[in-house]
């Protein structure tokens, strides 16, 4: 007497390589998702760096201008102000906790796929 998993492999291969397509479908699915999640995070991390770079910039420009012209304008100081801003907001994203589980459907199939076979045999 075989077991059923064997008996389904020996008579219907279809299915199982279906099967299979589905885990692997749902593989990729949830690869492309987290590529997702490492790409907006490196973009984030891209954009703190740049903002924070534009912010020395300015900053460095607005105290040049001030020494210069021997005054205080807001300006000089709302210029580099705001892309400060812009580099805390960045840097707040940055923060943001990624999704722990990762490959958590795939897992829930697996675990699903051993039960079913487990009630088979």
């Amino acid at each position: 007497m075989l077991h059923p998993l064997f008996s389904t492999v020996i008579q219907r291969p279809d299915l199982v390589a279906d099967h299979a397509s589905a885990y692997a479908a749902l593989f990729n699915q949830e690869v492309k998702a987290m590529g997702t999640n490492f790409v907006e995070r490196v973009a984030v991390w891209v954009l703190v760096v740049l903002c924070g770079f534009l912010f020395l910039s300015l900053t460095g420009i607005a105290l040049m201008l001030g020494f210069i012209h021997n005054q205080f304008h807001w300006t000089l100081v709302a210029v580099p102000g705001f892309a400060l801003i812009l580099t805390m907001l960045a840097f707040l994203k940055t923060r943001q906790p990624l999704p722990q589980e990762n490959f958590t459907e795939l897992k829930a199939q697996l675990d699903s796929d051993i039960h079913a076979l487990r009630m088979a045999a």
